[in-house]
């Protein structure tokens, strides 16, 4: 076979695959760790059965998912843990889990009438337990932070996710500061949502890419610093593209 042929073939090939790779990389990123030695996996290798952040901001990611999630839909929890706080009131076809603990995933009522996977996203990236396109939407609170390949992990959540899909990557300003990775604790919570935009934009293939809640905002900032606001409320929010 003549070489231009085959280098039409390859590039007819590729383009047919769904994308699988980050389209870019933030090179600015400080990926390093505080606590370098001891492996997620470690880490977390005890349950913590607790809340990661407080009433009010629970109440507003509620909300948010209220607003956001489609009924009947088949949803997958990104490193999640032993509750997903979804709106009581509405029902799915399915609710899949990821973690990094079993006894917590284990106890999270929401996985009952699905499945959960442990996994450490940093050491596999790949969701590889999820086919292509099989979500109509992706969650991860207060998760974020801890990824050292974001780029990579948005990306497969893309690719998981049907058309029109939608992610929702919630956080605050509150987290293990040991295992959060520099480039994360080092920015405010304005910044941060800028930073989750631009995971997202990395990755490929999301839409409509809004910045929810009022965490953000200066004032909310202080007050939750000054330990009178609570937890500031801040959410990023992507649709994966109908093409």
């Amino acid at each position: 076979m003549p070489l231009i042929t085959k280098l039409i073939l390859a590039l007819t090939i590729g383009s047919a695959q769904p994308l699988r790779q980050p389209v870019g990389r933030i090179t600015s990123l400080d990926r390093r760790k505080l606590v370098a030695s001891v492996s997620d996996s470690e880490f977390y290798k005890s349950p913590r059965l607790v809340a990661h952040a407080d009433d009010a901001f629970l109440r507003k990611l509620t909300a948010l998912y209220r607003e956001r999630l489609p009924a009947g839909g088949v949803l997958l929890d990104l490193m999640s843990s032993h509750i997903s706080h979804l709106p009581p009131a509405m029902s799915f076809a399915r609710v899949d889990g990821h973690g990094m603990n079993a006894e917590e995933l284990s106890k999270n009522p929401a996985f009952a009438g699905g499945q959960w996977w442990v996994q450490d996203l940093n050491e596999d990236p790949a969701l590889s337990f999820a086919a292509d396109g099989e979500y109509d939407a992706v969650l991860c609170m207060a998760g974020v932070q801890y990824l050292q390949e974001p780029e990579s992990v948005f990306a497969e959540c893309s690719r998981v996710l049907k058309p029109n899909g939608v992610m929702i990557v919630a956080f605050t300003n509150s987290f293990f500061y040991q295992k959060a990775i520099y480039g994360w604790s080092e920015r405010g919570m304005a910044t941060r949502a800028k930073l989750v935009r631009d995971y997202m934009r990395a990755a490929g293939g999301f839409d409509d890419i809004t910045v929810e809640g009022d965490g953000t905002g200066l004032v909310a900032q202080l007050a939750s610093i000054g330990g009178l606001g609570g937890d500031p409320f801040a959410a990023v929010v992507g649709r994966k593209n109908g093409s």
